[in-house]
Formats: C-alpha cells, sequence, structure tokens
C-alpha cells in the first residue's frame, strides 16, 4: 500500500478538529508543494455532471425513496413542533427522553422538511407549520450573539446548553436551512423570516481582525483561538458570509484560507488532515458542478477525495477483514469506546473495522454506483444497522456491535445527498438564494 505523500498530523491536530462541527484537522504542513491551481483531478467517476435519472435504476431509486422516507421520520419525529429544533442524536431502541437539540441538525432538518413535502411524505401545510415553528425560535426566542447561534441548545426551550460555543459553522449549516426553506415555501411569512434571521448576522465581526474566521466564541473566554484556515467544511461559511446583503465578508477572505495538494495512487486532490464528511457538507447545497475559482473544480475534488477514500478502506482490508468494495466508508462517529474522530488517509484514529453509512452516504451525488453497491449491502446483510430512521451512525462486523444511535448530521448528510442525486432539489432550491449566487461570485467561480 502506498503512503500518502504527507506529514502525520499530532493528537493536538486531532484536538483542534473537535470544535466546530469537528471541523478540520490543521497545522500539519505537507510535504508537497503541488499547486490546486494547476491539479486537475482524474478519478473513476459517477456523475461528475450532475444527477441524471439514466444513472439510478429504478431498483435503486426505489431503495433511495425507502432511506429517504426513514432519514425524513427522524428529522420529523425528534424535532419539537412548538419549537422547530431537532434532536443532535437519538437512541433509537429505547424511547430517548433527551432534550439537547443541535443547531447543525436542525439546519439538515429544514431542508429535509423541504425534501419530505417534495416526496409527499408530509404536506405542504405540515412541512411549512413546522418550518415557521423553527423560524420564529430562531429569530425570537434563541439567544443569539451578533445573529450567531449555539451549538446546543434545549429542544424544548431554546437555552444554551452544555456551556456550548456561539458556533460559526452550526449557524451556517442552519441558515443553509433556513435559506432553502425560503426558496422552496415561496410563504411570504417564511420569507420575511429567512431574511432577517440572515441579515442579522454579524459576518464583519467574526473577521474583525483577521480574514480566517474563528470556530466560536463563548461570553467566558471570547473567541475560541482556533481558525477555519485549512480546507474543510467551511467553504459554505465563507461563501455565505461573502453573500451578505448587510454585513459581508471582503472577496479576499476566500483565498485566506489553505488548500493542501494531496496525492495517493497517483491521484490528486485539495484535503486536510480530516474525516470524510469535510468533503461533503458544504456540497449538500452549493451547487459547485461544472464550476471553478483559480483553485480548483471543487465537486471533482469531492468525486476524487471520495475514490481515494475507498480505495484506502480496500487497502485495510488485509487488516480488518469487513471493509471490501461492498463495504468501506470511516468518518467522524460513534464506536463502541465513544465518539471517534477518524478515517484517512492517512489513517485517523484507532481504526479498528468499524463501518460508518453516512461516510459512504453522504457521497451518493459523487461516486453513485461504488456508494449504492456499500448501502445495498449494508441494508440487505446487515439487518442491526437498520431502524426504523435509517442506517444506525456506525457498526463494526468483526466485533458484532452495532450502534444504538443515529445522529442528526450523518443522517442529514445522507438524505440530502440521495435527493441530489435523484433530482438535485436541494442544489436547484438553494442556488437560487441570490446570496448564494452573490458569495459564489465573489469567489471568482465561473463556468467552464
Amino acid at each position: 500500500m502506498k503512503e500518502p505523500q504527507f506529514t502525520k498530523p499530532t493528537r493536538r491536530d486531532f484536538a483542534r478538529g473537535v470544535l466546530g462541527l469537528l471541523g478540520c484537522l490543521p497545522l500539519a504542513r505537507f510535504s508537497a508543494d503541488a499547486s490546486p491551481a494547476q491539479s486537475r483531478p482524474a478519478a473513476p467517476r459517477a456523475n461528475s455532471a450532475g444527477p441524471k435519472h439514466s444513472l439510478v435504476s429504478p431498483e435503486d431509486d426505489q431503495f433511495l425513496d425507502e432511506l429517504e422516507r426513514a432519514t425524513f421520520q427522524y428529522f420529523w419525529d425528534q424535532s419539537n413542533p412548538k419549537t422547530g429544533l431537532v434532536k443532535d442524536r437519538c437512541n433509537t431502541r429505547i424511547n430517548d427522553n433527551g432534550t439537547v437539540a443541535s443547531t447543525a441538525a436542525t439546519g439538515f432538518g429544514l431542508t429535509a422538511f423541504c425534501i419530505g413535502q417534495l416526496r409527499g411524505f408530509v404536506s405542504w401545510a405540515q412541512a411549512r407549520e413546522r418550518v415557521l415553528a423553527a423560524l420564529h425560535s430562531f429569530w425570537a426566542k434563541l439567544p443569539n450573539h451578533r445573529g450567531f447561534f449555539y451549538h446546543w441548545a434545549d429542544i424544548n426551550t431554546g437555552e444554551r446548553v452544555w456551556d456550548s460555543e456561539v458556533s460559526s459553522v452550526d449557524t451556517t449549516i442552519l441558515l443553509c436551512g433556513i435559506l432553502t426553506c425560503r426558496q422552496h415555501f415561496q410563504s411570504p411569512e417564511v420569507q420575511a423570516l429567512a431574511e432577517q434571521i440572515f441579515d442579522r448576522v454579524d459576518w464583519t465581526w467574526l473577521s474583525e481582525d483577521t480574514a480566517l474566521l474563528p470556530h466560536g466564541w463563548t461570553p467566558e473566554m471570547g473567541f475560541l483561538p482556533y481558525r477555519w484556515d485549512y480546507y474543510s467544511e467551511l467553504m459554505m461559511m465563507y461563501l455565505l458570509g461573502m453573500g451578505s446583503n448587510t454585513y459581508p465578508l471582503k472577496a479576499d477572505t476566500w483565498s485566506a484560507w489553505k488548500r493542501l495538494t494531496f496525492e495517493y495512487e497517483g491521484l490528486r486532490y485539495i484535503g486536510s488532515f480530516a474525516p470524510l464528511f469535510v468533503h461533503q457538507y458544504s456540497q449538500a447545497w452549493f451547487d459547485f458542478r461544472g464550476k471553478r475559482d483559480k483553485y480548483a473544480d471543487y465537486f471533482e475534488n469531492s468525486v476524487v477525495a471520495t475514490e481515494v477514500h475507498r480505495q484506502f478502506c480496500i487497502e485495510l482490508g488485509r487488516q480488518f477483514p469487513d471493509y471490501s468494495e461492498d463495504l468501506w466508508g470511516i468518518t467522524a462517529s460513534d464506536s463502541k469506546n465513544g465518539y471517534v474522530i477518524w478515517g484517512g488517509p492517512p489513517a485517523i484514529g484507532p481504526i479498528d473495522g468499524t463501518v460508518v453509512p453516512s461516510a459512504a452516504g453522504g457521497s451518493l451525488a459523487f461516486l453513485t454506483q461504488p456508494v449504492m453497491r456499500v448501502l445495498r449491502n449494508i441494508r440487505d446483510k446487515y439487518p442491526n444497522a437498520w431502524s426504523k430512521y435509517g442506517f444506525v451512525n456506525a457498526f463494526n462486523p468483526l466485533s458484532d456491535w452495532y450502534d444504538s444511535d443515529v445522529i442528526g448530521i450523518d443522517t442529514g448528510i445522507t438524505m440530502l445527498m440521495a435527493e441530489n442525486l435523484r433530482s438535485g432539489f436541494v442544489w436547484d432550491t438553494f442556488m437560487k438564494n441570490e446570496e448564494a449566487r452573490r458569495g459564489m461570485e465573489k469567489a471568482g467561480f465561473k463556468r467552464y
């Protein structure tokens, strides 16, 4: 197995990545200095031109419909109808009475409500009512600072829990969900609240003395010392900030963060020492297909990164025989020993043969047929990995361990990417927002 050309991260690198939404895992230096601007990744891919019905067989489409229906049910059941907040995670084997909601999970949930209405899982009126409950909460009830919200909140009251930070990335994911609702429902009340919430966010406060946005802020400590400085899920944050109507980031912030170039088995891509989800989250909403800035085509970049991760897992099959072309995918998740930040290449965390369905599921739009092969295999051969809300967060066939929980953000990325593959709905709806288009224009994206 050929080692990737980069230096290994340290424990401190991993610790930094926990903040925000696990964040990127920066600080490490890349040993080669290939220019991303000159790097045109080329790897096997299923649908780099976007979702086409011919790429999904009727059988696969039926499977994805079942998957979306189950994952939608998580967001519907585990959101409070009065506040609209979505629970961070849920134990599927018991009557889970947890009360911790996640701002990011709510962003995914708001988008899921749009998909659920589109697919007929709930009516337009039902979905709109749940969306309005959330928008009223975020506009008038939930504590915020300069328009940014706390990472975790009480699902019933909206109050901050766990002394969590005002989170830049969790607020960004929430805003992506809110802007999707604004365009989908075309309701004057939804549109007005969405605009008020978005326009209140003071991006210039985050960037007052730096072009690199901080992970968050607390009233007790002020700004956290960690910055969004290396390629990760930060793209959606910088783009929304640049597209703001009221407090826009300067255009040069797009070039402030570093784009490390990795090479693995002849495949070159921009990445960071972080799990696979960093290649997925921004692209659940922002449509990068057929576009590039002066550095890269980020859609193709995620195609390559997914293919590299697939090959990495298959190579790990020598050590963990459950990994194969039929079963791969590791990203930050639960494990039998607690929550772990793991993935690769290079190998991050104490990899032990655990499989995380959302690692593959979040890349449905990038590497369709290899991912479908994995998801169908899990559904058919590992019944304990399936729950009433779709796939459990993680499982380990080697030790016969199956998670009892589903996690909102992982369930969400799977659902959104399944719908983008089937119809392009989330991309098409979100990109109707002037703020999203303006952000990409200021960043220098052009079609080619």
